[in-house]
């Protein structure tokens, strides 16, 4: 999450040009994918858990209002809107009250611990994170059966940190958590993902003690966010294995530890490598951020011989791809780090940073200015603006161009990995096959779809597409379907745009 200059690695552009059969259309570009189970994920048993987004800091700083709380409910996780599942709760640490650094209006999380003068003693404070919650519980209620919640840390409380703050050390290489506090911390997470599950009646499935933590990123007195650096080997494994512990201790045995959670695969590898088997026992799934693509082929090729199950569970950036592009480039830019990230590393999940990451209000938030609006066609964090002054979440066709995947390759599925442009996956109990590729060229092309691999297929392809801009073009728009012959479709792909194709009663 924390913003930085990095490069992408450059996509390969996966459809080829050589000649086709069905592929004659002198106007257009010709090309190719073949979808086969045998390319089939084997994350997680071969089930794929779904997408999702953080919550901090955009329900931090939108939670105070019911109306915009059950609008980002409907319009990112129902049935209307992109259908997400997952919810990352970040359990703040919460900084020394007399501290005023952080100046985002969304990233000062609040603490669930408060001193308290009569007691001489910190207590909880379970109304602190009001606005969070109250996102997340209707985030829940809209993603009905399939919701899936992990909780996460930044930061320990700033009374348990060397530098008595909660952005970070002093010496941003050192760690921060001090050697006297490892149980106290974990306790706190435990305690919270407990009152989550059993006073507001929320599943939780995994807790994460750290974010991304063998990094300098986080500094003392930071303006922008908490944050906590802890080396890899001992420090990493004392926190896993504490929390760990303090499960048993208070009961808490249907939730499952993550880590690292980190930057870069690369970065995760050796944290990995350096967990002592009691640590890798202790953990249930392996996080890993893609910011920096660094060996992420690696990653995702240890998970698969070590059989761990994998998250991608945070990304995002201010890219832009396609031939003048528009209001699609952020669009395009994305759809294609979501292929290539699936493609790379087959992680069960992915989950991106945050759905909204600037704010529009006159009055700003906490004696802070908001952000204000971005420029939807130059690249922007997140898919949506929130506009305070007028109630009202507004989207982009990074939304739309999110949904393209989310609303149709559904959990349960098993992802097939077919290219670097496209993305398949198989959903079982449906019998159907989704199709979604990237167009990312300035002219049309023709895209034939071979599913000769599969036992059989049904003859109707259902087409949706998203291109064009905001205002006048299309928006997971509903297309004439197409004809299944001898095993094989041809579509046409409109430039600059993201197309799904779903075919019935497919059997593997």
């Amino acid at each position: 999450m924390f913003r930085r200059s990095k490069r992408l690695l450059a996509f390969l552009l996966c459809f080829g040009t050589a000649a086709m059969g069905s592929c004659s259309t002198p106007q257009a570009k010709c090309a190719s994918i073949k979808v086969d189970p045998a390319n089939a994920s084997t994350t997680n048993g071969g089930v794929f858990e779904g997408w999702g987004t953080s919550l901090c800091w955009w329900a931090n700083r939108l939670g105070y209002s019911d109306v915009l709380a059950q609008k980002s409910a409907d319009l990112f996780y129902g049935s209307d809107g992109l259908r997400l599942n997952i919810m990352r709760y970040n359990i703040g640490g919460g900084d020394d009250p007399t501290h005023r650094h952080i100046t985002r209006t969304d990233s000062a999380v609040p603490g669930w611990l408060r001193w308290d003068e009569a007691q001489q003693k910190y207590v909880y404070d379970y109304d602190a994170d009001h606005n969070q919650l109250n996102v997340m519980r209707r985030a829940v209620e809209a993603s009905g059966k399939d919701a899936v919640v992990e909780v996460f840390s930044n930061s320990p409380p700033y009374f348990m940190t060397v530098s008595g703050c909660s952005s970070g050390g002093e010496d941003p290489n050192a760690n921060n958590l001090r050697d006297d506090c490892y149980d106290d911390f974990a306790a706190y997470l435990v305690h919270v993902t407990d009152y989550i599950q059993k006073e507001l009646g929320i599943k939780v499935t995994s807790l994460s003690p750290m974010n991304e933590p063998n990094t300098n990123y986080w500094r003392f007195l930071s303006e922008k966010q908490e944050g906590c650096h802890f080396d890899a080997g001992d420090p990493q494994n004392r926190i896993i294995l504490a929390v760990s512990e303090e499960m048993k201790k208070q009961g808490v045995t249907d939730v499952i530890i993550a880590a690292s959670d980190e930057t870069s695969p690369e970065k995760q590898l050796e944290e990995y490598q350096r967990f002592t088997p009691d640590v890798r026992a202790a953990l249930g799934r392996i996080n890993t951020h893609s910011y920096i693509e660094n060996k992420i082929h690696e990653m995702g090729q240890l998970a698969k011989d070590e059989g761990f199950n994998l998250w991608m569970s945070e990304v995002d950036g201010d890219g832009t791809a396609g031939d003048k592009a528009g209001d699609m480039a952020p669009a395009l830019w994305f759809g294609k780090k979501i292929i290539s990230d699936m493609n790379a590393l087959s992680p069960s999940a992915w989950v991106m940073w945050q759905v909204v990451d600037n704010h529009v209000s006159a009055e700003g938030y906490n004696g802070n200015r908001d952000s204000g609006m971005v420029d939807m066609s130059r690249g922007f964090w997140g898919v949506a603006v929130a506009d305070h002054d007028n109630n009202e979440i507004i989207l982009s066709q990074k939304y739309y161009g999110m949904g393209q995947f989310t609303r149709y390759i559904r959990p349960g599925s098993t992802i097939i990995h077919c290219g670097e442009n496209a993305l398949a996956a198989y959903d079982p109990d449906a019998r159907q096959l989704t199709v979604v590729a990237v167009n990312d060229a300035g002219t049309r092309k023709t895209l034939q779809v071979d599913l000769s691999a599969f036992a059989r297929s049904g003859n109707k392809v259902r087409v949706i597409r998203t291109s064009g801009s905001m205002e006048n073009g299309e928006h997971w728009a509903e297309l004439d379907s197409l004809q299944v012959t001898d095993g094989q479709f041809t579509a046409d792909m409109s430039k600059n745009s993201i197309t799904t194709w779903i075919v019935e009663d497919v059997e593997r």
